[in-house]
C-alpha cells in the first residue's frame, strides 16, 4: 500500500521577494524535510545554497523548537526565517532614545 501524502507549503520571504511553495510530502515528512522538497535555493539563487538548511523555522508563525522533528501536518504551512537584521532590545532602546529627544 502506497504511503499516504499530505498537502503542505513552504514559505519564504525577503523584503522585495516573497514565495510560497505547495507540495504534496509523504506522511511523516517533517518540517526540515519539506523544505528541502521545496528547493528553495533554486527560487532564491541571489542566496548562498546553504541558506535554508539550518534556517529557523515555524508553522503558522510560531517558531518550531526542533524542525527536524516537527511531522507536518495537512495544511501546514512551514515559514523560513530569516536572521534578524538587529537584536530587537537594541532596536526599542534606538526608538526609546529618539522619543526622548525628539527626533
Amino acid at each position: 500500500m502506497a504511503a499516504e501524502k499530505v498537502m503542505v507549503e513552504v514559505a519564504y520571504a525577503l523584503p522585495h521577494k516573497q514565495r510560497l511553495v505547495a507540495l504534496y510530502v509523504p506522511e511523516g515528512t517533517t518540517a526540515r524535510q519539506a523544505v528541502a522538497l521545496a528547493d528553495l535555493p533554486a527560487l532564491f539563487p541571489e542566496l548562498p545554497g546553504d541558506t535554508f538548511q539550518e534556517a529557523p523555522l515555524g508553522i503558522f508563525g510560531k517558531a518550531l523548537r526542533n524542525p527536524e522533528t516537527e511531522i507536518l501536518r495537512e495544511g501546514d504551512r512551514v515559514e523560513v526565517y530569516r536572521p534578524l537584521a538587529i537584536d530587537p532590545k537594541a532596536a526599542r532602546l534606538e526608538r526609546a532614545k529618539r522619543q526622548a529627544s525628539g527626533s
